[in-house]
């Protein structure tokens, strides 16, 4: 790959050197702060050969182009006529104040995905206990009913305290101060003074009657008022006093505003989306399926299916049902259909074969690979995908489809989420939703191109150190290639670089990881600051920043291990790498050391994920089962 046209391609697709506010990058991104990311052609962008995506985080327009992205950096600023300007983090809060949607996409996208966890565990409980009954397997006047009712009932209910503590880690403020304004609100004293229906008031002001259980906005309100309040406090304090001052001030200040302002105002409005939703689905018949099913993909594509969480969120905890999530299901299937078509249409056996495989994949509820991967790139068929998902969705509008419970992804897997009285509507509204898109894509066809071009635009959205085998004389990659088919290929174990809770990458609040754009495995959030090798091999970069590093095992497998979300906005504070690239290591040497409590301090994300990078010389990726390791544990197997 010649780096010097890509970045000039780049530098065209993002809008020219003039929609360029700043641009930098990490370890493997270029990351843009545009004027105006509207004038970027991000779907050209996607395709275009050595760029593996695009996403759009906080304002900040990033191209990921994996391993290779300091050469591509290099050469992007090499054909700008002026500074790309180092700093960041003052250009990216001007940009975020500029995109007041962008950042709070971000914000409530930071705020619920860690939480989704606890709602889905619950949920999934509510809806086996919902099962059991109906069976009559269980009786709903039980010790046993009661108990497991506690459990599911639990997370829904107590959910302002789950959430302030997810919106005050998001907010860089006191987690535990957060979670004691919840536990304040939701105490049994204030539950039962608000509830007597008797005037109440607090140093004279009255305090409005709200049921705060289950609420989801009026704990956003208040703790990103009390990361202001605390803040500030924190600044005028002596630094002898900030343990008692800080948070009893903050609690003393915040908790009566909730009460008197904050609080019903919040349950006024989280009311209003909630009934409007719900009057939207119960009285406009199928318009509100075909227009909300219709465009539930592209909801996704910007990011503004995030504001939908906390009004899915609070449907269910006030009305025990939702509707929109089965229009989030029924675009998926659609986005599967769509995908299924292009394998069934297309001539070519690479298409074929990739158009299945994301296909299966969406049917089970992860839809990018499919979408970006197949349906936007030949466009007919994203078309086709809208149209199904629309069809599908006002015929499950027209009857009123809900779900009953939060639980499991948007696809198969998510099935016991509709189990209900309208789940017949569902499922007719899933088969509908395939086979229209299927088969509008399969009628209206595609330009697909040829056998050739089609393989190598998937190596290149496969395989990120395709660049380094081009640089190559053509004698000797053929010589590699015929020594590669002679060796059997080999499963590489993966080993923990860091003691701590291993996650699903799907948990990652970053859509490069979470989509597996960047490859496979899995995350780890560290309970140690100390990063290890995870393979026998060779340690061939590290970020200038510290927090990302990449190894190449002595099989063959490339790794990277990124310590953090973001992090390398820190540009380097609070880490201390201890190789070099071009260093030998075995599994087990100490590879990084870093300040993981100073850097959650700071506001990020330490979660890290532990991925190889060349799947496409791998078949798929199986876990060790563990839910806790320490240094060198096996996490995973990459196998061959």
């Amino acid at each position: 790959m010649d780096q010097q046209q890509l970045s000039k391609d780049i530098l065209k697709l993002v809008g020219g050197e003039e929609n360029i506010d700043q641009v930098t990058h990490c370890m493997t991104r270029l990351r843009f702060n545009l004027n105006d990311n509207n004038k970027a052609d991000k779907k050209t962008l996607q395709n275009t050969p050595g760029v593996m995506g695009v996403t759009i985080n906080g304002g900040q327009f990033q191209v990921i182009i994996g391993n290779d992205v300091p050469k591509v950096y290099n050469a992007l600023v090499g054909n700008m006529s002026k500074s790309p300007d180092g700093g960041t983090t003052k250009s990216e809060v001007a940009k975020e104040k500029k995109n007041p949607l962008s950042a709070l996409f971000d914000f409530i996208s930071g705020v619920f995905t860690p939480i989704l966890p606890a709602i889905t565990g619950a949920g999934m409980i509510k809806g086996i206990i919902a099962l059991l009954v109906t069976l009559g397997w269980m009786s709903d006047k039980g010790s046993s009913y009661q108990i497991l009712s506690a459990i599911g009932d639990g997370a829904f209910y107590f959910l302002p305290i789950i959430l302030a503590i997810s919106t005050a880690r998001k907010l860089g403020s006191n987690m535990f101060i957060g979670a004691a304004i919840g536990a304040a609100i939701l105490h049994p004293t204030i539950t039962t003074l608000l509830g007597t229906g008797d005037k109440v008031t607090f140093a004279g002001l009255p305090v409005i009657a709200a049921t705060y259980a289950s609420s989801v906005i009026p704990i956003l309100i208040a703790v990103w008022l009390a990361s202001y309040v605390e803040k500030a406090v924190d600044k005028i304090t002596h630094a002898s006093l900030k343990l008692i001052v800080v948070p009893t001030v903050t609690l003393l200040v915040i908790v009566p505003l909730t009460l008197i302002a904050v609080g019903p105002l919040g349950v006024i409005l989280g009311n209003a989306l909630t009934d409007g939703f719900s009057w939207l689905f119960d009285n406009t018949g199928l318009f509100a399926g075909l227009i909300i099913g219709g465009t539930f993909s592209l909801l996704i594509i910007t990011g503004m299916h995030y504001a939908l969480v906390p009004v899915m969120i609070g449907s269910m905890a006030t009305l025990g049902y939702d509707y929109l999530i089965p229009m989030m299901m029924v675009a998926n299937f659609a986005q599967a259909g769509s995908a299924l078509g292009v394998s069934l249409r297309s001539k070519v056996k690479q298409t074929k074969s990739l158009a299945m495989s994301t296909s299966i994949t969406a049917f089970m509820g992860i839809t990018e690979p499919a979408m970006y991967g197949v349906n936007m790139r030949y466009k007919k068929p994203f078309i086709a995908a809208l149209i199904g998902s629309g069809v599908g969705g006002a015929f499950m509008s027209l009857f009123h489809t809900k779900a009953y419970v939060m639980g499991g992804l948007a696809g198969i897997p998510g099935i016991p989420m509709i189990l209900g009285g309208t789940a017949v509507y569902a499922f007719i509204g899933f088969v509908i939703a395939i086979a229209v898109a299927a088969g509008l894509t399969y009628i209206l066809g595609f330009e697909e191109g040829s056998a050739a071009a089609v393989e190598t635009a998937v190596k290149t959205a496969q395989t990120p150190q395709t660049t380094q085998v081009q640089q190559v004389p053509a004698a000797q990659v053929n010589k590699a290639n015929e020594a590669n088919e002679e060796a059997k290929p080999q499963d590489q174990e993966v080993f923990s670089p860091i003691t701590g809770e291993v996650k699903l990458l799907s948990e990652v609040n970053d859509p490069a990881f979470a989509e597996e754009i960047m490859g496979k495995g899995f995350a780890i959030q560290p309970t140690e600051g100390r990063v290890v090798s995870p393979i026998n091999g060779t340690v061939f970069s590290l970020s200038k920043s510290g927090h990302a590093i990449g190894l190449v095992s002595d099989a063959g497998a490339e790794m990277l291990i990124h310590i953090g979300i973001d992090t390398v906005k820190l540009k380097g504070q609070f880490f201390s790498p201890k190789v070099q690239a071009g260093t030998k290591v075995s599994v087990g040497d100490l590879l990084m050391e870093f300040d993981r409590v100073e850097i959650e301090k700071a506001g990020y994300d330490t979660i890290t994920p532990v991925i190889v990078t060349n799947m496409y010389q791998y078949d798929s990726i199986k876990s060790a089962g563990k839910t806790n390791v320490k240094e060198s544990e096996l996490i995973y197997t990459a196998k061959a």
